[in-house]
């Protein structure tokens, strides 16, 4: 925008020139080779340093869902060591005292609630979410419908990027984690939780969204080991141990960064 305002300008004082030349019936062919000169010599010098600005311009930030839980925590602060600017949407923002915010806009909504929703997306350039839902003996369906309302006021907002956790369990998934896993806590503890987590990944499926479904396996509170495996695809024999929350983190801020995955879904492991 910069580059196309400050050329305009040039374009103007060229046909100021011109339109001198004519109304004082001088010849004019001169003035046109040093306005044109003139306009291109400034362009080649001006390009490069706009584009070594760039970088340093402000951005439209990044939406935030599920930052006061341990994830999104280790998010904000990934991404404020990068520069990455964040709007934090929450229920409440008192969950996110000002010393634990790490620069963050922070916003009040909720996931279920299509206004504030609305208001959070407007202006972002990418979501992340990382909802969670605490162990229920009930139906638990806030992963779903939140995600659903979060796809419509995306798709509205004309924000095209979604990058959405859910974890190991969900999708082809199944069956990756070992014995006690897969054959014990899934089932008996994790049961209601992970069926919505499979509707959840289908609805984001079935967006018109650029979305990456992130599914890292046990999470535990560690230092970042800075190296972790990414399967895209199982092959018969491969498990899904435990990854730090911290690595979560930076591949969920390395991937807004310089987008590798599109429409797919990505398993973290050690």
């Amino acid at each position: 925008m910069l580059v196309e305002r400050w050329e305009s300008r040039y374009f103007q004082l060229c046909k100021t020139v011109l339109h001198e030349c004519r109304f004082q019936k001088y010849e004019c062919t001169f003035s046109i080779a040093v306005c044109l000169m003139s306009f291109m010599a400034s362009v080649a010098r001006v390009r490069p340093l706009l584009c070594f600005l760039k970088p340093h311009m402000s951005k439209a930030p990044v939406l935030l869902i599920g930052s006061t839980g341990p994830t999104g925590r280790q998010i904000l602060a990934m991404a404020a060591a990068v520069g990455v600017p964040v709007r934090a949407m929450v229920r409440d923002p008192d969950r996110l005292p000002l010393d634990q915010r790490c620069g963050a806009e922070v916003v009040r909504g909720d996931v279920l609630d299509a206004v504030s929703l609305r208001q959070a997306v407007a202006g972002t350039s990418a979501v992340v979410s990382a909802l969670g839902t605490p162990l229920l003996l009930r139906q638990v369906t806030m992963l779903s419908m939140g995600t659903r309302q979060l796809v419509a006021a995306m798709s509205a907002a004309g924000v095209g990027r979604l990058l959405c956790i859910t974890g190991m369990g969900a999708g082809d998934s199944l069956g990756h984690g070992g014995f006690l896993y897969d054959r014990i806590l899934l089932p008996a503890l994790l049961g209601r939780i992970y069926a919505d987590k499979n509707r959840q990944e289908d609805v984001v499926r079935d967006s018109p969204l650029d979305w990456v479904l992130v599914r890292p396996a046990r999470l535990i509170d560690a230092p970042s080991k800075g190296s972790f495996r990414c399967i895209t695809q199982f092959a018969p024999g491969d498990r899904m141990t435990t990854i730090a929350r911290a690595d979560v983190a930076r591949f969920m801020v390395d991937e807004l960064q310089r987008p590798r995955h599109h429409r797919a879904s990505v398993n973290l492991t050690d």
